[in-house]
């Protein structure tokens, strides 16, 4: 069964530099808790408030990492990572609602503009007590 995801999940992006992870940021906008976290749902997708920088990207979709590429004469070269995440994680657990959108589960995945569509990942919910179905 998926477990709930919250504040300091741990993510991981497809297309960053190794180690390639970064925090969740849950802010407690929905006032419930989940292991003294606060509970995320599938609108905690905003670039920089929810879903930092995950280093330097890689994605040959990235335009500047084509650009950089290019202008180092064919070396792929990575550049910094600015998260590009404009449509909420998907599918998150329907049947559970959290400010009246489907809670976050640790099997959903984010869409960057940047990359592909489920692109990032959760690695660790930030809690491993609470289950949702």
């Amino acid at each position: 069964m998926p477990q709930h995801v919250c504040n300091g999940a741990t993510l991981k992006c497809m297309f960053a530099v190794p180690p390639g992870v970064s925090t969740l940021i849950v802010l407690p906008q929905n006032r419930m808790l989940t292991s003294n976290q606060p509970a995320a749902n599938i609108m905690d997708h905003v670039p920089i408030v929810n879903i930092p920088t995950f280093g330097m990207c890689i994605s040959p979709t990235n335009p500047a990492f084509v650009s950089a590429t290019a202008a180092a004469m064919g070396v792929p070269t990575p550049v910094p990572c600015v998260p590009a995440t404009p449509a909420p994680w998907v599918t998150g657990a329907p049947t559970v609602l959290l400010g009246n959108f489907p809670a976050l589960d640790n099997i959903s995945t984010l869409a960057c503009a940047l990359g592909t569509p489920g692109c990032i990942m959760v690695m660790v919910p930030g809690q491993l007590t609470e289950q949702i179905p």
